[in-house]
């Protein structure tokens, strides 16, 4: 009898724990795998909901208590096969959503309390995002599959104009070299030069003269390649350049790269179209796989409504 007891005394005295490490207006409304989730938790996930995504406060709650369960739950899968997920990774994709929205870190972090969200909200949502996303990688790397049947009738479904092209790039790649442990002053004078030599980049064949003005640029070919071996974001920054032009500069291991655009054409070819099906019937299997694993992962878990 006292060995059944154990378990029993031994919640207990967790929850009570829990509870008095929380600030006295928190109340625990969720339990899971002995993780509390406060009231104050699901307030500040509803609130960040019905910012990004425009939901009303009544649907943002309940929407916010099953995402901050799935979290935990995301979390201590995590945890069971080996994925730990840094601050620094945190911080890099929180930086990383300011500059696709043009803000600084600190900007975004006062837009977030601007509508009554703390920064370290959208940071705890992005953590459970990166591990459950390293999750799948470890579990489904490799194993997605699409039938060709599949393909073919998504097919048969588009324009036969369509289908029938595809565009060609003839790339160069462009580094103004940084070497490494230079100073701040020196990184930020490289990237000065990069952007002018950006502007003044009237073309492939003329960029000789442009080039030798500089110290330590590194022309590349990349040759000729098919849209669809472009990573999406590169492929769309391309896309919308005329030829003789440059990508805005990224920064590498070695320096900061630009992509010179030195011609384009179409070819004959269903490829671009065939791929790019292919790419949306895999990711939507992914997300049906990562459904049912979430799912199976719950059903292991100890989740406590009260």
């Amino acid at each position: 009898m006292r060995l059944r007891l154990v378990p029993v005394l031994f919640g207990l005295i967790l929850a009570l724990a829990v509870q008095a490490q929380m600030p006295a207006h928190a109340a625990i409304k969720v339990i899971v795998n002995d993780v509390p989730i406060t009231d104050y938790d699901i307030s500040q996930r509803a609130r960040l909901i019905v910012l990004t995504q425009r939901k009303s406060a009544a649907a943002a709650k309940q929407q916010a208590q099953e995402e901050l369960v799935d979290d935990q739950v995301k979390l201590a899968e995590a945890k069971r096969v080996g994925v730990d997920i840094g601050q620094s990774q945190v911080d890099n994709a929180f930086n990383n959503i300011a500059r696709n929205i043009k803000m600084s870190p600190a900007q975004l972090s006062g837009a977030l309390r601007k509508g009554g969200v703390q920064p370290e909200a959208l940071k705890q949502r992005l953590k459970a995002q990166l591990a459950w996303s390293e999750v799948l990688q470890r579990r489904f790397s490799g194993r997605i599959e699409v039938d060709e049947s599949d393909i073919i009738a998504e097919l048969k479904k588009t324009d036969e104009a369509e289908r029938q092209k595809s565009i060609e790039y003839n790339l160069k790649r462009i580094i103004v070299v940084v070497p490494k442990n230079s100073s701040g002053g020196f990184k930020s004078k490289r990237k000065s030069e990069s952007n002018q030599i950006r502007s003044s980049f009237s073309g492939c064949d003329t960029s000789g003269e442009l080039l030798g003005k500089y110290q330590e640029v590194v022309v590349q070919p990349i040759g000729h390649r098919l849209e669809t071996e472009l990573p999406e974001d590169l492929r769309k920054e391309i896309g919308s350049m005329q030829t003789g032009e440059l990508t805005k500069p990224s920064t590498t291991p070695v320096g900061y790269e630009m992509i010179a655009l030195c011609g384009k054409r179409e070819i004959a070819s269903d490829i671009a179209v065939r791929t790019k099906l292919e790419n949306e019937l895999r990711a939507k299997e992914g997300e049906s796989q990562s459904r049912r694993y979430l799912m199976e992962v719950r059903r292991r878990a100890t989740i406590i409504y009260r």
